[in-house]
């Protein structure tokens, strides 16, 4: 590797700033995402692939655009009610969209949970109080999944259904109920975890994110949009994958579809470098494969809804970028 080209990967000491690093990180993420789904057109066949793709019906496109475009208004609305819990900001809708849209782009190496931090302490945050944030919106997108996912999960089993198999369904069913009473019942331990480097400092990490959810749901007049945003992102993106499916002819059962999704977002895109490119297209559909949708129409799906997921909005994660770099150089001086 250059010394140019290690330069431009280097993380910038707040966000990645330089239009080169931009440019090279977006190439990145396309030949990641191109090479996952030409190594798994290569397992689903290409002569499938291509008849899949001479049938497309283009009329399923734009309710794919529209389910996404929900679902980014949803997270916005998640977003700002997280940011303003505990007396924390109130951020405008445009603010709140711009950091949006930058964390879900391909311009961060690092993952877009680095741009919500770095974006709440532009905004006043201590920098504590920004990671318990950014924590929280994490579990606040887990609380919505992963009971939904084990709802559709227990729907599979009473249809007695063979597709997805058992090593899909049980674990959501036994998982998610035991981590949701695990969770809570370590709040009580919360304060005697002392904040120190190694384990200690994970586990408090993971309790202040529960922390964190707990006050949202106690106080539901106050933030019950955060879970109605949230709830709007989920349903949103998953409509745009089912939408992509319908596109190939694909009339997926809803609730294998949501396990599947849910499977294949083991990790959700925000956490993932580079917007989950590469990794998404491959995991999703090999989730999809395993719930019974033949893998030539889950990769032709897959990387259609990829195309509303992460590509389209390039252009906003650019012009979200760039105002959060305005915003930061002007609270600058008064920090």
């Amino acid at each position: 590797m250059t010394l140019k080209l290690k330069r431009l990967l280097r993380p910038a000491p707040h966000l990645e700033r330089d239009p080169a690093q931009h440019a090279l990180l977006v190439l990145i993420g396309a030949a990641l995402a191109l090479g996952a789904a030409i190594g798994i057109a290569w397992a689903a066949g290409f002569g499938r692939v291509l008849h899949q793709l001479g049938h497309v019906d283009p009329i399923w496109l734009p309710v794919a655009f529209g389910m996404e475009v929900a679902a980014y208004f949803g997270y916005v609305v998640a977003y700002r009610e997280v940011a303003r819990v505990e007396g924390g900001p109130r951020l405008g809708l445009g603010r709140a969209g711009a950091i949006v849209a930058a964390g879900f782009g391909a311009f961060v190496i690092r993952g877009g949970f680095v741009v919500d931090r770095q974006a709440l302490e532009t905004a006043g945050l201590e920098p504590r109080d920004a990671r318990i944030r950014v924590l929280g919106l994490g579990a606040l997108e887990y609380a919505i999944l992963a009971p939904a996912a084990a709802l559709a999960a227990m729907i599979l089993l009473a249809r007695g259904a063979t597709h997805p198999s058992l090593g899909f369904t049980l674990p959501w069913v036994i998982a998610v109920p035991l981590g949701f009473v695990a969770a809570f019942a370590a709040l009580g331990y919360h304060h005697r975890v002392r904040d120190e480097p190694g384990w200690r400092a994970v586990l408090r990490h993971l309790l202040e994110a529960v922390e964190v959810l707990k006050k949202l749901a106690s106080q539901r007049a106050e933030y019950g949009g955060a879970f109605m945003g949230a709830t709007l992102y989920w349903v949103g993106d998953v409509g745009c994958l089912w939408a992509s499916l319908r596109a190939f002819h694909d009339s997926p059962d809803l609730a294998a579809l949501v396990i599947g999704y849910a499977t294949g977002y083991a990790l959700t895109r925000r956490t993932l470098p580079l917007g989950g490119a590469g990794s998404v297209e491959a995991l999703v559909s090999f989730a999809l494969a395993w719930t019974g949708i033949p893998l030539a129409k889950a990769v032709l799906a897959v990387c259609t809804y990829r195309i509303f997921n992460l590509w389209l909005p390039l252009l906003p994660a650019a012009i979200g970028l760039r105002h959060l770099k305005r915003w930061r150089e002007l609270a600058a001086p008064t920090r």
